[in-house]
C-alpha cells in the first residue's frame, strides 16, 4: 500500500530554490519575495487522487491529479507556464514529469518520518524543501 501524504504540512527548509528559479527565467524581485515565504502543503489522498494546496502569505497554488493520468497544469504563482504533467508512483514517493517549454522539468515527494520532502527539478538545478506534518 502507497504511503499516507493527507495531512498539514509546514516548512522547515528550502536549499537551493533560487538556482530552481533562475533555471525558469524567473525575475529577480519575485524570487527574492519567494526566498522569504514559509509555504504550507494541505494533501488530500484518496487512494490515488490526490488534491496538493501550497499556501503562502502572498498566494495559494493548488494541483489536483490522479495517478497515471496526464493532464494540464498551470505553474500559477511559480513561472506560470502551462505544461502537461503526469505523477505516478515510485514506491512510496510521488514522481511527476512536467513537459512544456523547459526541459527536465518535474518534482518528487516522499514521506520519511514526520517530514515530508520535496525536490524540484529545471534544466539540472534541483530545489529540495523539506516540510514537517502538523499534528
Amino acid at each position: 500500500m502507497p504511503a499516507d501524504y493527507n495531512g498539514t504540512w509546514d516548512m522547515v527548509s528550502n536549499d537551493n530554490l533560487d538556482g530552481y528559479m533562475v533555471a525558469l527565467d524567473i525575475n529577480f524581485a519575485t524570487r527574492k519575495i519567494a526566498s522569504m515565504l514559509k509555504p504550507q502543503k494541505v494533501i488530500k489522498q484518496d487512494g490515488d487522487s490526490f488534491t496538493f494546496q501550497t499556501i503562502s502569505s502572498v498566494l495559494t497554488y493548488k494541483s489536483s491529479f490522479t495517478i497515471g493520468e496526464e493532464f494540464e497544469e498551470v505553474t500559477k504563482g511559480m513561472d506560470n507556464r502551462k505544461c502537461q504533467s503526469v505523477v505516478n508512483w515510485d514506491g512510496d514517493k510521488l514522481v511527476c514529469v512536467q513537459k512544456g517549454e523547459k526541459r527536465n522539468r518535474g518534482w518528487t515527494h516522499w514521506i520519511q518520518g514526520d517530514e515530508l520532502h520535496l525536490e524540484l527539478t529545471c534544466d539540472g538545478h534541483v530545489c529540495k524543501q523539506v516540510f514537517k506534518r502538523r499534528t
